[in-house]
């Protein structure tokens, strides 16, 4: 059967869903997929500018104080970052910016540049190259979590973990390491809308400490499932992940899949616009690691996270909100980040499944 959605025209087919047919995604997919878009329809379609930089200023001014939570010191330059740092974005998906504190302060990207990688490949490749090659089931471990290469028979599980993400960067058609690093830095660039540095401190810092990630690597082409040199997969990952960034770039990064996939700012098609829907489902239910479950039922929207602190969160149709905090929980989030989109989420009525405002 063909059905439009969001003015994207989709053949589903062989498995039956509210009577309807359907066959390239999953049944989680269409339930994440149909109730969204009841919300994308109604809640958030008469959102002003002034409302959206109040609710910014409110959740700036709200949780900037928040002592909760420690830098990450895994990585030990990571812990270096000032702690106190913290900005709040929105940015809309015809590139108006709404904002309110450090959104302008450069830091490493890290997990945040999963999602985008494992878009270059649905670009590349189509969404079920990722389905297929590296998996699209939330673990419910730890996002570097090597027990979970050994239980799940995908073994790379999604690409929002490490696994999964290591085996995204093998899995970019390129003829050697060289191209398979600039093909990943200028699709992340691009998303941005601007030229991003690579941070080199942390990138020396994280591979001279990447002994969890070699293992994961090595067990994954040892499995069948990494396909590129295990050690050249671990240092472009590396260094993808050390690509410097601020609040801001993370939330044109959101607003390009906001936007359908094309990027407000520059205009450029990053991602086809039948692919968005296949990449904000695995956001929605791995973005936040083993706390997807509980970010879900909480804030409503399809976000990913990373120990530098960023968080990015993507209302489809309408903007992102991405927000930046050094200071993470138990679990690697980003405790002021996290509260503020949660309180932006609320209070603007934006979640997949409707309003969820905060009690």
């Amino acid at each position: 059967m063909l059905i439009t959605i969001n003015g994207v025209k989709r053949m589903y087919k062989n498995y039956v869903f509210f009577g309807l047919s359907c066959s390239n995604i999953t049944i989680r997919f269409l339930l994440v997929l149909s109730l969204g878009v009841l919300s994308f329809t109604s809640a958030a379609t008469q959102i002003d500018g002034d409302k959206m930089q109040q609710v910014v200023n409110e959740a700036y001014a709200k949780f900037k104080d928040v002592k909760e939570g420690a830098n990450a010191n895994y990585i030990p330059i990571l812990d270096t970052v000032p702690s106190d740092l913290f900005g709040v974005v929105i940015v809309t998906k015809e590139g108006k910016v709404y904002s309110a504190g450090d959104v302008g302060y450069r830091f490493s990207i890290q997990s945040v540049s999963k999602p985008f990688t494992a878009a270059l490949i649905m670009a590349q490749q189509g969404p079920e190259a990722v389905r297929e090659k590296i998996g699209v089931e939330p673990t419910g471990m730890v996002f570097n979590s090597k027990v979970a290469v050994e239980l799940y028979e995908a073994r790379s599980v999604n690409p929002m973990v490490n696994a999964g993400a290591i085996a995204a960067v093998s899995l970019v058609k390129a003829d050697n390491e060289k191209q398979r690093w600039e093909l990943i830095n200028n699709n992340i660039q691009g998303f941005a809308g601007e030229k991003l540095p690579v941070l080199e401190e942390v990138y020396k810092s994280e591979y001279e400490t990447a002994w969890g990630n070699r293992g994961i690597a090595n067990n994954l082409y040892n499995y069948g499932r990494l396909y590129a040199d295990p050690e050249e997969a671990l240092r472009v990952y590396t260094r993808q992940c050390s690509i410097g960034v601020n609040t801001l770039n993370l939330g044109v990064m959101g607003a390009t899949l906001a936007n359908g996939g094309v990027n407000p700012l520059t205009e450029k098609r990053m991602l086809p616009a039948a692919h968005v829907p296949e990449l904000l489902a695995i956001m929605a239910t791995a973005g936040f690691y083993d706390e997807s479950g509980e970010w879900m039922f909480n804030a409503g929207l399809p976000s990913k996270t990373g120990v530098g602190g960023g968080v990015v969160s993507v209302v489809p149709g309408k903007f992102a909100i991405a927000a930046f905090s050094p200071r993470l929980n138990e679990a690697g989030n980003s405790v002021r980040a996290m509260r503020a989109i949660r309180h932006i989420s609320g209070e603007l009525g934006v979640g997949l499944y409707g309003p969820n405002p905060e009690l």
